[in-house]
C-alpha cells in the first residue's frame, strides 16, 4: 500500500467504513481469496474491495458477539473496563464478566464501594445479569451486550501490572489537583485525560455551547505533548528501536486515557507518521488519517457507530483539506490566522454530523475557539509535568497549579461569556450560506474582485445574525420545549419557568440556551424533589436572582410558598397555584390581551 496515492488511500478508507456500517457477512473463504488477489495483484480497486469485505465480516463477527445474555444471577470475579461514574442512584460502570462487556449500575453500599476503582481493577460481585430493552447505537459501539445489576461488592484486586502503572499515575495527578476547586479540577482532569466525571452540568452546558466540548476530550494535541516529552530519550535508540518504544508509549498513553475514540485515532496516526519516518518516506496528514481509520476499523469495525470516533475523523479530514488552504486566504499575522484557520477548518469538518446529530452550530463557537484554543495546550503541558510532581509533594500542590488555575479559569470564563452571548446557532441552510458566502469573498478577494469580495462577506455577516435576530423576536428553540418535565412561558423579556420532579439538568439548560432566555424571572417547583436543589443553583449562577415558589417540605433556599389559591403574574403571563407541604400546582395562561404563551 506504500505506492497508492492519497485519493486511493482514502478509498480505501472509506470501502472501509463502508464495509464496517455495513457489515455484510461473508464466508471467510471468499474473504481470503480477496486478500490474497488483492496482495498479488496490487491495484487500488482490489485493495478496495478486499478491505470492504474484510471490515464487514469482521463486523458480522462483532455484531454477532453482542447476542443478548440469558438474564442469570452471578456470583465472582469481574474486570471494570470504564471508571465508576456517579449517577444520582450510585454508580454506572462497565465490566467484563465471563468474556461479555456488560453495563452495570450499583447502589447503596455497594455503589460506595466502587467510588475509589478504577478502570483495570478486579472486583468480587454479585448481582444479576440482564438483557438491555434497547440496543443503543452508542451501546453497540462500546461492545456492551448487556446490563448487570450489582447488589454486592466484597473484594477487589489491582489488576495487571501496566493498568496498575496507568492508574497510580492517574491517581497521582486526581491527588496532586485536589486543592482545586471542584469545577476547575474536574476540568483540568478534563483536558489532561480526558476524564469528565464530576464536571457539573452547567460546565458542560457552557462548554457545549460555547462550541469548545473537544477540548475536554484528549486527542491529537496531548500525544504530541507526550511524544515531544519522551523526545530526548528516544533519540538515543536506534531507528526500529524508537518506532517500537514509541508504539509502546503510545499505547501505554491510550491505557492511561482509556482508549477513548479520539485518543485512538491520534494514536493511531502517531504510530503511523513515526513509522513513515522510520522508513524515511513522506506521508501527507490526508494519506495518514485515511490508513489510521482503516486500521482502527479492521481492528474494530464497531467504532464506525462511535460519535466521538467520527467527528474526531471529521474534525482532523477538515484540518488535513482545509487548513492550508484557508491559512493561505484570510487576511492578517500568521499568530492570528494559523489557528483561527484550523478552528474554522475543524469546524467545518464536524459540521454534518452536529447538524444532523444536535439540530445546529453554535454562531459564537470560531470567537470562542480561537480565545480559548492557545490556553489549552499549556494546561496539558503544565497538567502532565507539574500535576503530577504536585502529586509527589501535596503540600506544593496550592503553589504548582497557580497557572492551572489561571488557564483552566481562562477557558471557563470564555465558555461563560460564549453563552451568555445571545447569538443563536445557525441551522443546514444557515450553514451553507455562511460557508459559500465566506468561500466566495476569500476567492474573489484572491482574485482581486474587491467589490465582489464585500459583498460575499456583507452576505456571511447577515447570516451569521439572523439567529441571534431570531431569538431576540422570541422563535421557538430549536429543540423544542427546554426538556421532559418543564415547561417555559414567556412574555416578551419576561419568563416563567416550571419544574418537575424529574427534570433532566443537562436537556434543562440545553432547551433554555436554544431558546434564547437571558433572564428568568420565576421558577416555580412542583415537587420537593432532592436533585431540583442543584438545578436550582445552577439555574441561579447562570440568570442571576429569581423568584422560587417550591413546597414548604422542599428546604430549597429562598423559596417562598405563597398562598394556595393565589395568582403570580409575571409580564402577561398569569400563574395560578394551589400549593401544599409537598407539591405546587400552577396553572398558566396568558393575561387578558397579553402577547405570551408556552414556548
Amino acid at each position: 500500500m506504500a505506492g497508492l496515492s492519497d485519493a486511493a488511500t482514502v478509498a480505501l478508507a472509506t470501502a472501509t467504513w463502508a464495509g464496517a456500517a455495513l457489515a455484510p457477512a461473508v464466508p471467510w473463504t471468499l474473504v481470503v481469496v480477496l486478500l490474497v488477489a488483492a496482495a498479488l495483484v496490487p491495484r487500488p480497486a482490489l485493495w478496495c474491495v478486499a478491505a470492504f469485505v474484510l471490515a464487514g465480516t469482521l463486523g458480522a463477527a462483532a455484531h454477532a458477539g453482542l447476542a443478548p445474555p440469558e438474564p442469570a444471577p452471578y456470583d465472582g470475579w469481574a474486570t471494570l473496563v470504564s471508571d465508576p461514574e456517579p449517577t444520582r442512584s450510585g454508580q454506572r460502570v462497565e465490566l467484563r464478566l465471563d468474556g461479555r462487556r456488560l453495563e452495570a449500575w450499583a447502589r447503596g453500599g455497594a455503589a460506595g464501594s466502587l467510588v475509589e476503582r478504577l478502570s483495570g481493577e478486579r472486583v468480587e460481585v454479585s448481582g444479576r445479569i440482564e438483557a438491555f430493552l434497547r440496543a443503543d447505537e452508542w451501546r453497540v459501539a462500546r461492545h456492551l451486550a448487556g446490563r448487570f445489576e450489582i447488589v454486592s461488592v466484597r473484594a477487589w484486586e489491582p489488576g495487571h501490572p501496566v493498568t496498575r502503572a496507568a492508574n497510580a499515575l492517574r491517581r497521582t495527578l486526581a491527588r496532586g489537583a485536589a486543592p482545586l476547586p471542584e469545577d476547575t479540577r474536574a476540568l483540568f482532569l478534563g483536558f489532561v485525560l480526558g476524564d469528565d466525571r464530576g464536571r457539573s452540568e452547567l460546565v458542560t452546558d457552557d462548554f457545549r455551547g460555547a462550541g469548545l466540548t473537544h477540548l475536554l476530550a484528549v486527542s491529537g494535541q496531548n500525544v504530541a505533548f507526550v511524544l515531544a516529552v519522551a523526545d530526548p530519550a528516544l533519540r538515543r535508540l536506534p531507528l526500529r528501536g524508537r518506532w517500537v518504544a514509541t508504539v509502546g508509549l503510545l499505547v501505554f498513553f491510550a491505557l492511561l486515557t482509556r482508549f477513548e475514540p479520539s485518543v485512538l485515532r491520534a494514536t493511531a496516526m502517531a504510530a503511523l507518521v513515526t513509522l513513515a519516518t522510520t522508513w524515511g518516506r513522506e506521508a501527507s496528514s490526508v494519506r495518514v488519517l485515511a490508513l489510521a481509520v482503516a486500521g482502527l476499523l479492521l481492528i474494530d469495525p464497531l467504532l464506525v457507530g462511535a460519535l466521538g470516533f467520527r467527528l474526531s475523523v471529521a474534525a482532523s479530514a477538515g484540518i488535513a483539506v482545509l487548513a492550508p488552504p484557508l491559512t493561505r486566504a484570510l487576511p492578517g499575522p500568521r499568530w492570528l490566522v494559523l489557528p483561527l484557520a484550523v478552528g474554522l477548518a475543524a469546524q467545518i469538518g464536524v459540521a454534518p454530523l452536529l447538524l444532523a446529530g444536535f439540530g445546529g452550530l453554535p454562531v459564537v463557537a470560531p470567537a470562542a475557539n480561537l480565545a480559548a484554543v492557545p490556553a489549552a495546550g499549556p494546561i496539558s503541558t503544565w497538567g502532565m509535568t507539574a500535576g503530577l510532581l504536585a502529586g509527589v509533594f501535596p503540600g506544593l500542590a496550592g503553589i504548582l497549579h497557580v497557572p492551572t488555575r489561571l488557564l483552566v479559569g481562562w477557558i471557563a470564563g470564555v465558555a461563560r461569556v460564549a453563552v451568555a452571548l445571545p447569538l443563536g446557532q445557525l441551522g443546514p441552510a444557515g450553514f451553507v450560506v455562511v460557508v459559500g458566502a465566506g468561500a466566495a469573498a476569500l476567492l474573489a478577494r484572491h482574485r482581486g474582485r474587491v467589490a465582489a469580495a464585500r459583498v460575499g462577506a456583507a452576505v456571511m455577516a447577515v447570516a451569521l445574525l439572523v439567529p441571534g435576530v431570531t431569538l431576540r423576536l422570541g422563535a421557538a428553540p430549536v429543540h423544542g420545549s427546554p426538556a421532559a418535565d418543564a415547561e417555559l412561558w414567556r412574555s416578551g423579556p419576561q419568563a416563567l419557568l416550571v419544574l418537575g420532579g424529574r427534570t433532566d439538568e443537562g436537556d434543562l439548560l440545553q432547551g433554555l440556551r436554544e431558546a434564547g432566555v437571558l433572564h428568568l424571572d420565576l421558577v416555580v417547583c412542583r415537587s420537593p424533589a432532592g436533585a431540583l436543589h442543584q438545578v436550582v443553583a445552577d439555574l441561579r449562577r447562570r440568570y442571576g436572582p429569581f423568584v422560587l415558589v417550591a413546597p414548604s417540605d422542599g428546604g430549597l433556599p429562598g423559596a417562598i410558598q405563597p398562598e394556595s389559591g393565589s395568582d403570580l403574574r409575571v409580564g402577561g403571563l398569569i400563574g395560578h397555584v394551589e400549593v401544599s407541604s409537598d407539591s405546587v400546582d400552577i396553572e398558566v395562561r396568558p393575561a387578558p390581551g397579553a402577547d405570551a404563551g408556552p414556548v
